[in-house]
């Protein structure tokens, strides 16, 4: 098997890997069955239960006349957020945390964008807000029109801040909000019955977005409602899901659950064992809703009942979530989509970093991690090509056996593996390169797609985003032609030198026996190119880089194994006699 037949295998099985990548999602990560329903109330917490997804504490909180967001932020009513990562500020009427930016993170690849505006008031383009309440019966409970009492100016994670509210009825609310040095925001809630009679009061938050903001869920990446329910981690439904089904349950033992785009994440974590009803609601003109509502309680005089959630609202930085996860909050690393490639893709993500650390640019890091892949691999790539040189030393015995036995397909096979045996040659070495570099490749395009770390990162001149395409195109002249050129028309130069380091490789390879693959590799590597012109500019700056490096590792190697360099001379000769005899004729 010469080194063009491999990489056919290769290309196959790449392209089974692809297709089959979302059939294995959804068999690793099925869909939680739905909670059983109540059909019917007979008792006050029952009632409270039914009747709190339709609540107006809560669903009023979407119902706003779109405003500037800038106005929506200049109002009254609002105390500061001001935390290591996070500034941003809440909203004392209906006590919402509705005023979220990412310090450490910018809105687009200018470096004087300003931050990325992750949460924004009810009402605004942009709106992503999170709300905590309560809902009960036989009390007054704080509307979405309520306006909470802080205990002070600034939430801070020295300064946690107390939101209060009495009903002037014998029941005392309190949010205790505070904040840590990274995204995550815990919210204890707290009613005290101070009256002369039993009340039945459900705690709950929710975090509303509209999706009109939100980026595109593909098969690579899920964008919308997210959560770990049972134990499993659930990457769907998509946002149309929950349009044609209303109400989504979130199904048993919630650990998260919220709302995903590729970078960022607003999650709500539930106290450990409240068993809360969980789910998802579209609330119409692109407006959605994730709940998390717990069990009503009964209150009796004297008494109160207290719990305790978080809110994560930021980056889905890797480490930040592995963290989190490692405190108790269960498969929260699995926010991001990894896939079940995780166990290769994060060390790779792991092994840049550690690169970016020193030589402080992901370009050269990517280039330096390819080097120490095609390294690592330098002594599997020397036994293909000595495999290779076995092969074409014994070609002129396989092409007898070919002809001796081209009627009996069967005994021909037996008489090449004898062969094969005898000579010690393995028919399938060649192949390895190629194969191990294939879940390489993955992990490398998963990490530059999901790890925010990537995000923004330039390499050099033009380029100033390794996480997404080239933005010099040939087609319009490098812009200088004013129209955008479409999909893989999209040439750049990271993708036209993709196509011309790919046609060397092959040029220096052994010509294949079979006309046919003679054409298909002939023109493999331009179609390549107008494949991967969408891709990644990183990914690009990767396999060229790998390109390169197979490029000089087969000069080297054709010099250790001579004979087959001059087999691939002989070849090229004789195929070059026989077109031009042919042509004459």
């Amino acid at each position: 098997m010469d080194n063009q037949r491999n990489l056919i295998l290769a290309v196959v099985l790449c392209g089974i890997l692809i297709l089959g990548y979302e059939a294995a999602v959804t068999y690793y990560y099925p869909t939680p069955p739905e909670t059983e329903q109540v059909d019917r109330a007979t008792t006050p917490e029952q009632r409270v239960a039914q009747d709190t997804a339709q609540n107006p504490a809560i669903a009023a909180a979407a119902i706003d006349e779109a405003v500037d967001l800038d106005e929506a932020l200049s109002a009254g009513n609002r105390i500061a957020i001001d935390a290591p990562r996070v500034e941003g500020s809440i909203n004392l009427v209906g006590a919402r945390i509705d005023d979220i930016e990412l310090k450490d993170h910018r809105a687009t690849v200018d470096k004087d964008s300003g931050p990325v505006q992750l949460f924004a008031p009810a009402g605004t383009p942009i709106q992503n807000f999170a709300q905590f309440g309560f809902v009960g019966e036989g009390t007054q409970v704080p509307g979405a029109d309520t306006v909470w009492q802080a205990s002070g100016d600034a939430l801070t994670p020295d300064t946690p801040i107390d939101l209060r509210w009495d009903n002037a009825q014998g029941q005392r609310f309190r949010i205790r909000l505070s904040i840590d040095d990274n995204y995550m925001i815990t919210a204890e809630q707290t009613v005290a019955n101070t009256g002369n009679a039993p009340v039945v009061v459900s705690p709950f938050a929710t975090i509303t977005r509209t999706s009109l903001t939100a980026s595109k869920s593909t098969w690579i990446s899920h964008s919308g409602p997210i959560g770990t329910f049972g134990g499993t981690v659930d990457y769907g439904p998509d946002y149309d899901d929950v349009v044609e089904q209303k109400v989504v349950s979130g199904g048993a033992d919630p650990a998260w659950l919220g709302f995903t785009d590729i970078y960022w994440l607003g999650a709500l974590i539930p106290e450990a064992g409240s068993a809360p009803d969980t789910g998802f609601r579209s609330l119409g003109d692109n407006l959605f809703r994730a709940d998390l509502i717990y069990n009503p309680a009964t209150l009796q005089p004297g008494r109160q009942i207290t719990r305790t959630s978080q809110l994560f609202a930021g980056a889905k930085e890797s480490n930040v979530l592995d963290a989190y996860q490692d405190a108790g909050i269960a498969q929260f690393g699995l926010a991001i989509d990894w896939g079940w490639f995780r166990w290769f893709e994060k060390p790779i993500l792991w092994l840049l970093r550690q690169i970016f650390s020193v030589v402080g640019n992901f370009g050269v890091a990517i280039i330096l991690l390819t080097c120490i892949v095609r390294g690592l691999m330098f002594p599997i790539a020397q036994k293909g090509f000595s495999s290779m040189a076995s092969m074409k030393a014994i070609q002129p015995e396989m092409k007898k056996l070919q002809e001796k036995h081209k009627d009996d397909k069967v005994t021909q096979q037996q008489e090449m593996q004898k062969l094969f045996k005898e000579r010690g040659v393995n028919p399938v070495a060649g192949c390895l390169p190629m194969l191990l570099q294939i879940p390489v490749f993955f992990a490398l395009y998963k990490v530059l797609i999901l790890a925010i770390e990537m995000r923004h990162q330039p390499f050099i001149f033009w380029i100033r985003d390794l996480s997404a395409p080239d933005p010099a195109h040939i087609l319009n002249l490098f812009g200088m032609l004013p129209f955008e050129v479409p999909g893989m028309l999209a040439l750049g130069p990271l993708a036209l030198l993709l196509g011309f380091t790919m046609w060397l490789t092959f040029r220096l390879n052994p010509a294949a026996m079979d006309p046919v693959q003679q054409q298909v590799f002939s023109i493999m590597p331009w179609v390549m190119m107008f494949v991967m012109s969408p891709f990644a500019a990183g990914l690009l700056l990767y396999w060229n880089t790998s390109n390169i490096l197979t490029l000089a590792q087969q000069k080297y190697l054709y010099s250790k194994h001579p004979q087959l360099r001059e087999a691939a001379e002989k070849e090229r000769a004789e195929k070059a006699a026989k077109a031009q005899s042919e042509s004459k004729a």
